[in-house]
């Protein structure tokens, strides 16, 4: 059946009044949405905040690289205007042919200021831009968009996905948090995820409330049943990384032995892999893995840091040239932002081919003070703020380029991306497949009061660009920043 035909199909079967939402609109430039959590009654503010359109780490990838038009495409958190609040879902395209930027799409209004629910991108192999937009829980439905045509952004139809439950029926596919989307030609989509139960901490006889996930679909309409990763005490945050046909997820858990909820007491660092497509998992060193994982200790570890009181905050995973896995991360002393609970520092655990190598990276001053790695044959770079902004512990800062060349063990600052900013910058993001002129999309913001907020890409070599945040023209130059020497 044609593609369109089933979708139509489908729709008539599970309409709802949420597909009301795709708007389609061209927005008059970009702006990033503000948002914050988490109220401290002191002088941080808020547990973090700022600028927050390309968070959170645990959503992937925000763009992607197409090289049939050479373009990379991307998504974010933004608003319709200076004015609104609501996180709003955009879509736009760098051309690398031109240096120009297309205007965003405004793809739909999530009816929320929550920056959990922005939205994730992938390319399928002919082309067509999906766009899954998550939801923070189960307050609130999520959807998934296909573009009309390949690599367009101009119009996007809803796409009425379903999925198996546990008794093996249909169900419509239409809540999903932290989605990270892997798409295999010939295979399809492998998305991890969270699920939640709706509004009970726990449910049936083991699983905690917050379960991290993989689900499949060889066309993005039809999903097979969530299969848990893993049901450690209160639950986990992963994110993750590919390689080849390999996909692989770093966790942490969530202890239950703390006073109150454990969401904030997030610790150890765990590791596993798939290499085909989630039929099979196994840790980095090849030993098959039974899923889900349900106790503390187990094969994944990587460290354990909750005999240490230490918590754990993953930025990013990725590969080195013989496909083995690098987890970059943070540890601090707690949860609360401010000096009492440094250091916050970054590390990255290497598996180099008998057991995982752990090297300190870096210091920075915020649990929140994700950077992504790059890895380029035998050099490893780091974009991340790690200098304090102008908003010292708060979310983000100075972004800074890393770079090793004698994997992790030690750490060259190569220069200040960012200098001279009023406002911190955060979440810089990888592209799936970058290329050297577009490596890092991400937003800024004031950590400690409602702003404005601009969204910026870099080059290779570390120059950044504005996105222009209002747009006359279908196409534009970004606006060069921060100038520095070229290296």
């Amino acid at each position: 059946m044609p593609f369109r035909l089933l979708l139509a199909l489908l729709a008539s079967l599970c309409a709802t009044p949420a597909q009301t939402q795709t708007l389609n609109q061209k927005a008059t430039g970009y702006r990033g949405i503000w948002y914050f959590i988490g109220k401290t009654g002191n002088e941080y503010t808020h547990k973090y905040s700022g600028g927050l359109g390309t968070y959170p780490a645990n959503h992937y990838p925000f763009s992607v690289y197409a090289p049939a038009v050479q373009r990379t495409f991307f998504c974010y958190g933004g608003v319709m205007d200076s004015s609104s609040k609501e996180l709003c879902h955009m879509v736009g395209f760098y051309d690398h042919r031109t240096g120009q930027v297309s205007r965003p799409t405004l793809l739909l209004n999530k009816q929320t200021d929550d920056a959990h629910d922005n939205p994730v991108i992938q390319l399928d192999d002919k082309g067509y831009i999906w766009i899954f937009s998550t939801s923070h829980g189960t307050e609130r439905p999520s959807f998934i968009h296909r573009s009309r045509r390949p690599y367009t952004i101009d119009a996007f139809e809803q796409v009425p996905a379903t999925r198996l439950d546990s008794a093996g029926k249909r169900v419509a596919f239409d809540n999903f948090s932290y989605v990270q989307s892997y798409y295999q030609s010939g295979r399809g989509f492998l998305n991890l995820m969270t699920h939640y139960d709706r509004g009970v901490l726990r449910y049936g006889a083991n699983k905690p409330r917050r379960t991290i996930s993989f689900i499949t679909s060889p066309d993005g309409v039809s999903w097979s049943a969530w299969q848990d990763i893993g049901v450690i005490e209160e639950g986990h945050y992963q994110t993750s990384g590919q390689s080849g046909n390999k996909i692989g997820s770093s966790f942490n858990f969530h202890p239950d032995t703390k006073t109150g909820s454990g969401l904030d007491y997030r610790t150890n660092l765990y590791y596993v892999e798939t290499n085909d497509f989630g039929k099979t998992w196994r840790t980095a060193g090849g030993k098959p893995v039974t899923l889900p994982l349900t106790n503390v200790q187990n094969s994944a570890l990587v460290k354990d840091y909750q005999s240490a009181g230490q918590n754990v905050y993953i930025s990013d995973l990725n590969y080195d040239a013989a496909g083995r896995p690098i987890i970059l991360y943070i540890t601090s002393q707690g949860p609360e932002p401010g000096p009492q609970n440094g250091p916050y520092a970054w590390h990255v655990a290497h598996w180099a081919g008998t057991g995982w190598s752990i090297h300190d990276v870096a210091q920075s001053d915020h649990n929140y003070d994700m950077g992504s790695l790059y890895v380029d044959k035998n050099v490893w770079r780091i974009i991340g703020p790690v200098e304090a902004g102008p908003q010292a512990f708060g979310t983000g800062g100075n972004l800074l380029l890393l770079e090793s060349r004698d994997a992790g063990k030690t750490w060259q600052r190569i220069r200040t991306l960012t200098p001279g900013s009023t406002r911190n910058h955060s979440y810089p993001r990888r592209p799936v497949n970058h290329q050297p002129g577009f490596v890092a999309l991400w937003a800024d913001g004031n950590a400690r009061l409602m702003s404005a907020s601009n969204l910026y890409f870099c080059d290779d070599k570390g120059r950044v660009f504005q996105l222009p945040p209002v747009m006359t023209a279908e196409m534009e130059k970004p606006i060069p920043v921060f100038s520095q020497p070229v290296r």
